[in-house]
């Protein structure tokens, strides 16, 4: 009989009796480096679980990961003891919100979910907002990227929680997160519950909030009404506390001065639903949520294995606002671990035999500003002239064409080009081979590709060995990827100005963006610890060893990672 690691003795954290009350209620004190002494080990459960947790860190490097894993002390260290890939791969380009969360249970490449960017251009629609947002649906004439009726309908592939209900009927699915984008990759369509934050947690349209939702909300509603103090940071953060002025700005922005960051301790103001999502308070709300649609759900109780995803985005809105290396991050690790440990605690104190993955859906990266000052070569903010309107009017300007209106979408100065339709093929084609030749002799820029170029099979093998061609292959869609991508140098952060709420982001092909760590953790769990580069495609392939789930061949990009701690085979699954 083979023994899965995620059914073998184990000593389990103990020193996690945090408080049942959401973890805002009393901010945890940071000061210990190592966790507390453990009791004797408890006994294996035997069987799969009953309930899989699925916790995604928005914005979670594994650089970060390794920064900061001596000082977890909570739910975290709880997880370092079970089996440890400290470099996985999103291995795909788009290091978005929602490429990423869309590997995490479906096991495939954006390439095959369909899922190529946070928001791509359909050029040929009706509305005059030619943006499609990756989590709504456009056909509904109330929806808007910005204002979007939220949909999973444009993941192309179902996801673990929704495979689980194919095979068990009676199996629930649950998927919590302060982003709908998250809740939406992660849970799918065929979903139990699904919650998501904007003025309080809201669902589905269509759908009512159930009491467990309408009770978080009463809390969450309350705190911001009040406000909250600053949170105070651990005292190994003090290195952290050094002020950095972002900047350069563009003209039109000069008016409100550069921003300081890396000195702050994440105060709540009152009244401020914007404030709370840079916020650690805001994953403590999601954990609180999620705790409290377990009990009200009674899920892993039943006689099939239940789903929950957690999305936790904190650390991906403090990452934009201040950067990744201030005192505000040191802070958000801190009070990351500790919302953890009351969450796990409280699923513990339910009696609950459940696994848990963590892992992230993409990486980051520090603002310039600061990256420069620590000798990083080549660090810098992106051209404005790489925007979709400066390209327009540059190219209008070179090719002659007046009156032609917008010539080039996208987003920002990097990633997915849409060349509009409204020109005769002829004349398209030279705006095409102008955009190209612009972008591929630009300072900033690494790699250009055309449609013809990424057009072919996604690429197998060791992530890391990957071009950067076959990393902008894993993200192409023939549908909704653009007609040229370009994809900019290390350390170009692709923020031309910065502004309040967003001085440093991802996106990027670069392992920065691209590496995250996955960790799995059940109850009498023998620790392992495995530097190969792993991916997130990984994920639903071992899950469903794991539970027993039968999925067809082929179904995953991903494969089952042996996580065995001894000499067996964790993905023969459960006998």
């Amino acid at each position: 009989m083979t023994t899965s690691p995620l059914r073998r003795p184990f000593a389990v954290a103990a020193a996690l009796a945090l408080a049942a009350s959401p973890a805002w209620a009393a901010p945890a004190r940071h000061g210990a480096a190592h966790p507390a002494a453990r009791p004797a080990p408890a006994p294996a459960p035997s069987g799969p679980p009953h309930l899989l947790v699925a916790v995604s860190i928005d914005q979670f490097s594994a650089d970060l990961f390794a920064q900061y894993r001596q000082h977890y002390t909570g739910g975290l260290a709880r997880l370092l003891q079970g089996a440890v890939f400290p470099s996985a791969f999103q291995s795909h380009a788009a290091t978005e919100t929602c490429p990423g969360h869309s590997t995490l249970l479906t096991g495939v490449h954006p390439s095959r979910s369909g899922i190529v960017a946070n928001t791509w251009y359909d050029l040929s629609q009706g509305r005059a907002d030619k943006r499609v947002y990756c989590a709504e649906n456009e056909k509904d004439p109330a929806s808007t990227p910005g204002a979007p009726v939220v949909s999973a309908g444009h993941l192309r592939v179902p996801t673990l929680g929704e495979r689980m209900k194919e095979m068990w009927p009676e199996s629930r699915n649950v998927a919590v997160s302060a982003k709908d984008r998250a809740v939406a990759m992660m849970g799918g369509s065929k979903v139990d519950a699904a919650y998501w934050i904007t003025t309080g947690f809201v669902t589905y349209k269509g759908r009512e909030l159930s009491p467990a939702a309408q009770a978080a909300n009463a809390a969450l509603g309350k705190l911001v009404a009040a406000g909250a103090p600053g949170l105070a940071a651990p005292a190994w953060c003090a290195p952290r506390s050094r002020g950095i002025s972002a900047s350069p700005l563009l003209p039109d922005q000069a008016k409100l001065g550069p921003l300081v960051v890396g000195t702050g301790n994440l105060p709540l103001p009152a009244k401020a639903w914007d404030a709370l999502r840079a916020n650690p308070r805001v994953d403590a709300a999601t954990l609180d949520l999620a705790s409290r649609l377990v009990a009200e759900m009674k899920l892993g109780q039943g006689k099939a294995p239940d789903m929950l995803s957690v999305s936790l985005s904190a650390t991906d809105y403090i990452g934009h606002a201040y950067g990744t290396e201030g005192l505000e991050m040191c802070t958000q690790m801190a009070q990351l671990d500790a919302s953890l440990g009351a969450f796990f605690a409280r699923l513990d104190a339910m009696g609950i035999d459940y696994a848990v993955v963590l892992s992230a859906d993409h990486g980051g990266l520090d603002l310039p500003e600061r990256l420069d000052q620590q000798g990083l070569p080549g660090a810098r903010r992106a051209d404005p002239a790489l925007m979709p309107a400066a390209l327009s009017k540059a190219i209008a300007a070179s090719l002659g064409l007046k009156d032609a209106g917008q010539l080039v979408y996208g987003e920002g100065p990097f990633g997915e080009f849409y060349v509009t339709r409204a020109l005769p093929e002829d004349q398209r084609a030279r705006v095409v081979g102008e955009l190209v030749a612009r972008l591929r002799t630009h300072d900033d820029v690494a790699a250009v590709f055309t449609r013809a170029e990424l057009a072919v099979p996604p690429p197998r093998g060791n992530p890391q060995d990957w071009t950067l061609l076959d990393r902008a292959r894993a993200s192409y869609d023939p549908e909704r990827s653009g007609d040229v991508v370009a994809l900019l140098k290390r350390a170009v952060v692709p923020i031309p100005a910065v502004r309040q709420g967003y001085t440093a982001t991802h996106g990027s092909p670069w392992d920065y963006d691209r590496r995250v760590p996955l960790l799995f953790w059940r109850r009498g769990v023998a620790g392992l610890e495995q530097p190969a580069p792993v991916e997130t495609v990984d994920i639903a392939p071992t899950l469903a060893a794991l539970i027993g789930l039968k999925v067809p061949e082929g179904a995953f990009d991903g494969r089952c990672l042996d996580i065995d701690g001894g000499p067996g085979d964790s993905c023969a699954g459960p006998k």
